[in-house]
């Protein structure tokens, strides 16, 4: 399983000659769409620009697509009150990977998502913060509760990008969680043997 950033919350995952695209709304930020034809394209919410994807999933629900299991869990936005459940995590499992993408999730997870969740081996989480995601705090409750094996950090300042909302800048986000970044990368390749006893976070540069 090979992982990019391409900005904003968006993620692109390669396993086996298909790509998936995760939440790119890169339009929505001034920016150009990075997803083609022949891609799966993913959204953890309802609300995104149209796709040029092959199929697109915005739904809780179970899916399979080349070998990549693909479940949908509901759950509350980070901008709700009470427990209406708007957004969508998403769990994938490519061979003996599994890796979650949040979204913009209110932080406390509820025991039937936790359940729901399960085991997972790379989350992917945002930390800008501000009232529109989830901060740092917010997403260190998050890390507490999965205990992933990695930890990939989305959604922070980019000069590039026209936020709704500022966001926090990478530095001051990752002080803030204390975790000090393993390695900073242009793509990680997801190697199960290579996964430590210990959390580990790792920087993906935007491509």
């Amino acid at each position: 399983m090979d992982l990019q950033y391409h900005g904003g919350n968006a993620i692109s995952l390669n396993y086996k000659g298909a790509r998936i695209v995760i939440d790119d709304n890169l339009t929505d930020l001034g920016a150009k769409s990075f997803t083609k034809a022949d891609d799966v394209s993913l959204f953890t919410n309802a609300v995104h620009p149209d796709s040029p994807a092959r199929l697109v999933f915005d739904k809780p629900g179970e899916y399979e697509v080349s070998e990549i299991s693909i479940t949908g869990i509901p759950a509350r936005s980070h901008m709700e009150e009470g427990n209406d459940k708007s957004v969508t995590i998403f769990k994938l499992m490519a061979g003996d990977v599994s890796m979650l993408i949040t979204g913009h999730i209110y932080p406390e997870l509820t025991d039937a998502e936790l359940e729901a969740i399960g085991l997972v081996d790379v989350l992917i989480v945002p930390v800008g913060g501000n009232g529109y995601t989830l901060d740092p705090v917010g997403a260190l409750k998050v890390i507490k509760e999965i205990e992933p094996k990695i930890v990939i950090p989305t959604h922070y300042d980019d000069k590039s990008l026209k936020y709704p909302v500022p966001q926090q800048e990478l530095t001051n986000a990752l002080k803030e969680l204390a975790m000090e970044p393993k390695e900073t990368l242009n793509k990680l390749k997801v190697k199960s043997a290579e996964f430590s006893d210990v959390t580990q976070l790792i920087v993906l540069e935007k491509v």
